[in-house]
């Protein structure tokens, strides 16, 4: 029964929980990274176009 149970913990079929919870937090940090980097460009550019119709105006 103990040789069962070893064998059981030994084997490596599929992904673990730990494994997906990795590959939710990398991609978490590309999604967080991203957001950071596109939110000041797109904030840079309504600056600009609220500039230029403030001055157009």
């Amino acid at each position: 029964m103990l040789q069962r149970i070893r064998k059981t913990l030994r084997r490596e079929e599929g992904a673990s929980a730990v494994e997906y919870g990795l590959l939710v937090a990398g991609i978490a940090v590309v999604v967080i990274a991203a957001v950071f980097v596109l939110g000041t460009v797109v904030k840079n550019s309504f600056t600009k176009v609220g500039s230029s119709i403030s001055s157009a105006g």
